[in-house]
């Protein structure tokens, strides 16, 4: 299990990478997760499988991504420092591991008051940051975070997460750096509608010199509605949609929506892609996953690379 899987392969090879979203159901019924895999199959490379998202009751990440292994999906482990404390999360990466799991994608995870039971209590006992130093530290030394040494130690492609449009905006560049120092090996950002916004994000890395230790995929996630795009601005902390999208998205009639919702994003795929630093696109498509597949292919990034 220790040769490099086929997102590792992508970005080390230079290919521009295909990442798409998955959220498990609310509930066991495996049927569900199967149905989004098929939607995602042979238009990405790796699907990301969420861990509570939105800190509501969902089928465990680790399950839900073994059950796309047995499709021939590779998936990305998402845990969160929420929920666990060091003990049961270096508990799980040795179990995801074992599984045949050989993405982590490392979070803090959306605070339950967001969530369906707000009462229930937090862990956080590290960081994401910490998380992913601990997930190095099992990789490179074979030791997990009290020095014990591991048998057959998880060799994880390790992620994280940045916003480039939280505020204050001067600390995004220096939260990036301490994650790559902590070792991550690929950042997936936030949904990018505010492109300049973004592409002074992007400037000001190149200048630290960070684009270049740290594969970067730009998120996506197409809009179907006006008022969608207003909710998006207004409700969904570190997010930025211009005024402009937001009126775009209104200047058409609701049947009309959806489609212009993708040419925006296909729009701002173009426009990533000449973005130097940015190795690939990360697809949230929020229980949209059917037009994963349209948008892939009308961006002209299929077909996607095949790996023995």
């Amino acid at each position: 299990m220790d040769s490099p899987g086929r997102l590792q392969k992508i970005l080390s090879d230079g290919v521009f990478a295909v990442t798409a979203e998955c959220g498990p159901p609310r509930g066991a019924d495996p049927e569900i997760i199967r149905k989004k895999g098929e939607l995602l199959k042979g238009y990405v490379d790796a699907v990301n499988v969420t861990d509570n998202q939105t800190a509501i009751v969902r089928m465990s990440s680790i399950a839900a991504c073994v059950h796309l292994l047995h499709m021939g999906l590779e998936p990305v482990v998402q845990m969160v420092t929420r929920d666990r404390n060091r003990i049961a999360l270096q508990s799980d990466i040795l179990g995801a591991y074992s599984l045949g799991i050989k993405n982590i994608l490392c979070l803090s995870g959306d605070h339950q008051t967001f969530g369906s039971q707000p009462d229930a209590m937090n862990v956080f006992d590290i960081d994401s940051i910490n998380l992913v130093r601990s997930v190095l530290t099992m990789r490179e030394e074979g030791l997990d975070m009290s020095g014990f040494e591991l048998k057959d130690p998880p060799r994880m492609f390790i992620g994280a997460a940045a916003n480039p449009f939280a505020d204050p905006f001067e600390y995004r560049v220096i939260r990036l750096a301490k994650k790559i120092d902590a070792g991550v090996d690929f950042i997936q950002t936030q949904c990018v509608y505010n492109m300049d916004r973004f592409k002074e994000w992007m400037r000001l890395a190149r200048e630290e010199g960070l684009t270049e230790q740290v594969h970067i995929l730009a998120g996506i996630t197409p809009m179907k509605s006006e008022g969608m795009a207003r909710y998006m601005d207004t409700k969904v902390a570190g997010m930025d949609v211009p005024e402009a999208l937001i009126k775009r998205m209104g200047g058409v009639s609701k049947a009309k929506a959806p489609e212009e919702g993708i040419r925006i994003s296909l729009e701002t795929i173009a426009a990533l892609r000449e973005i130097e630093g940015i190795h690939g696109i990360h697809i949230m498509a929020i229980e949209w996953e059917e037009k994963v597949g349209p948008i892939v292919e009308a961006a002209g990034l299929t077909p996607r690379p095949e790996f023995s």
